[in-house]
Order: structure tokens, then sequence, then C-alpha cells
């Protein structure tokens, strides 16, 4: 087990990461609470209405791609990220007082799910290319994938937390929790040792730096391959407050403890996938093909699945499938892209990945109201094989163009 935690040997990991699961358990106890805020107690069930709610937190992803890689390359890192810590606390806080009023409204959330998906859209890039600082290259795949668990173990204690703490004191004491969790980040941040930082040089501040990005992505017929992949699972594939909010209060009958549970479940899956990551010495495109195939059968097992233990047992799987698919996506752009295009190419990755759910979270929306929760799975399942045929598809191409 050495080697799966390598990472922590430094002092500076060790406090961004102990900073970070803090802060990942007010995050994933803030997500749930919104999920069943939404579907629960301010609509009749709507599951569009939560895959509206999450195509606002994630379409500016998309939107200001333009800023956020280049803030990731350009700015100073620990700075920025100080400042998209400290906004997104403020955020949650305010959504937080909103609902414990009692004048929370849908339009409340979807106003504060877009604002926070603009400070996440700036977030997400530098906190990505920060862990490079923190860490050498040679433990840069162990630290992603360590972020990765850490990220997922929260999302076990998160879910269960806030299920059981929302039937007692309702969701509006989830957000001023997640509000109070940012602290832990800020302090990490401000006890790193800056003369054991890895900083690289800063990319050049030009007009063109995003089209650089894409040119760069264009050029990369690997790179090309992973983001197509990305985006096919990302868009239809990574909805599982959709997934599973549906499939706990349509299908199986249950509250937000049962809720909690089943993600809490699938969160155990992920912690798996991403250990067994972490212990990878390098990630490799076979497995991504692999991730993605598996993650399709998860999802197509657990649409048929006759009783809510069983459909438990299938979301650890489609838990280690999609962490492996992830983490070995990140690790892998992370680890073939030049420092100095990092942060660009991982905001392209992101907005990838995270700005498709403004297209596939209405989509699955309107299946699982439409045709029931079942049948939503079975697009994402769809999405996990196209994705692994994609994958396959440059294996054979590269193979063929290989000399010998």
């Amino acid at each position: 087990m050495k080697g799966t935690f390598r990472s922590l040997r430094g002092f500076n990991y060790r406090t961004w990461a102990a900073g970070a699961i803090v802060s990942n358990v007010g995050t994933w106890m803030q997500r749930t609470a919104q999920d069943w805020l939404v579907l629960t107690q301010l609509t009749h069930n709507n599951a569009t209405a939560v895959g509206v709610v999450m195509a606002l937190q994630f379409a500016p992803q998309v939107l200001l791609l333009p800023l956020t890689g280049f803030a990731a390359d350009h700015l100073d890192r620990r700075k920025l990220l100080f400042t998209t810590q400290a906004t997104l606390g403020a955020l949650a806080l305010g959504l937080g007082l909103l609902t414990l009023w009692g004048h929370v409204r849908l339009w409340h959330v979807d106003v504060f799910a877009f604002l926070l998906g603009c400070v996440t859209a700036f977030d997400a890039p530098a906190r990505q290319t920060f862990v490079a600082e923190l860490v050498g290259e040679e433990d840069l795949s162990n630290a992603v994938a360590l972020n990765s668990t850490s990220f997922h173990a929260a999302r076990m204690l998160g879910p269960a937390i806030a299920g059981v703490l929302i039937s007692w004191v309702g969701s509006g004491w989830m957000f001023v929790i997640n509000a109070a969790s940012f602290g832990a980040v800020l302090c990490s941040l401000s006890l790193l040792r800056a003369n054991e930082l890895h900083v690289r040089d800063r990319a050049p501040g030009t007009r063109g730096g995003l089209l650089e990005g894409f040119v760069y992505v264009w050029r990369r017929p690997d790179l090309k391959a992973v983001l197509i992949m990305f985006f096919l699972i990302g868009t239809f594939g990574l909805n599982f407050p959709i997934f599973i909010s549906t499939m706990a209060v349509s299908v199986f009958g249950q509250g937000a403890s049962g809720y909690g549970l089943l993600t809490s479940i699938m969160a155990f899956g992920s912690v798996t996938g991403a250990l067994l990551s972490a212990r990878r010495a390098q990630p490799r495109i076979g497995l991504l093909v692999i991730g993605a195939a598996v993650f399709g059968a998860g999802l197509m097992l657990a649409a048929v699945m006759p009783a809510f233990a069983l459909f438990g047992v299938m979301l650890v799987v489609i838990g280690v499938s999609a962490q492996t698919f992830t983490t070995t996506a990140n690790s892998l752009v992370q680890l073939s892209t030049a420092p100095s295009m990092r942060g660009r190419v991982l905001a392209i990755l992101l907005a990838i990945a995270l700005g498709g759910t403004p297209l596939g979270a209405p989509v699955v929306g309107w299946v699982a109201d439409t045709f029931g929760p079942r049948q939503a799975l079975c697009v994402g399942a769809a999405a996990g094989f196209v994705a692994a045929l994609v994958g396959l598809r440059y294996r054979a191409k590269a193979a063929t163009s290989s000399p010998g």
C-alpha cells in the first residue's frame, strides 16, 4: 500500500489533501440536498427540473472556456484558488440562508447553480493543474488518483450524512455546513510551504492562447480520442443525480435516507476505482476502453435490476468503472501534455466532460419523466458502449500507423 499513497510523503500534498477531504464532504452534502430539494420540495418529482439545474451548473464550463484555461495557465494558481474557494463558500451560505428562512424558490436554485458553475469553471482547471505544483512529475498520476479517492470518499460520507440530516433538520443546513467546509481548504492553502512548490514557468500571455490549446489537441489523435470518449460519457452517462434520485423515488419508493445510501454505495465503487488507479504506474488508453465498456454494461444491468439491494450492487460496478475511466483520462491528458499547455488542455477536457451536461442532463431528465428512470439508464449505457468503440477505433488506427 506504500506505493498507493506515495504522494502523501510530501508536506504540501498532505496539507492540501486534509483540507480537500473536509470540503469535499461538504460539497457532496450540498449536492445531495440540492437535488432532493428540487425533486421533492420545489417540484413534484420532476426529473427534468433536476436536469435543468445540472445544466445551469455545468454550462459555464463551456461558456467561460476562453477565460478559464487561460487563467489556469497564466495566473498564480494558489491565489486563484483562494478567490474561487472563498466565493464558492459565500454562494453556498447564501442559498442556505434562503432555504432556512423559507424563501427559496426553484428559480433561486437555478440562479445559484449557474453562479456556482461560473466560479467552478475557474476553480476546476486551476485545482487540477495545481496538483502538479504539489508533487513532482513522477508522482503526478498517483496524486491525481488520490485526489479522486478523496473526492469519492467524501461522496460516500457526504450523501449518507446529508440523507440523515435532511430528514432531521432540512436541506438548508446542508448548504450552511458546506459553506463552513470551505474554510478547511482556505486554511490548507495558507499553510502550504511556498519554497517546496514545483512551480513551472507561466505560459506567455498571447491573445490566441485558447486557440493554441485547440490546435494542440487537434494535432494529437490520442488527445482527440480521449476527449471524444469523455464527451460521450460526460454528456449522457455521468448524470447520476438524475439516475439515482429517480430510481430511488419513482421505482423503489425510497426517501432522502435511501437516496443518500444509494449515492454513498456508488461512491464506494468510485473510491475503489480511484485506489486501483493510484496503484498503476502509468495510465493507458486500453484501460479507458475497458472502463467505458464496463460502465455501459453496468448501467444496462442496473436498468433491469428488480430490487433496491441489487440496484445498489450494480452501482458499485458503475462507480468503479466510471472512476477508472475519469481518473485514467485525467492522468493521460496531464502526463502527455506539455506543462505550458496543461491548463488550457485540462480546461478543454473539463468543458467537454462537464459542459456536455447542459446538453445531456435535460435529455436524460426528459427520458426519465416520459419513459421512466430505467430507460434513462439505458441512454447512459449506450454512451459508454459508443465511447468504448471510439477508443477501439483509435487503438486500431494507431497500431496500423506504427512502424513495423
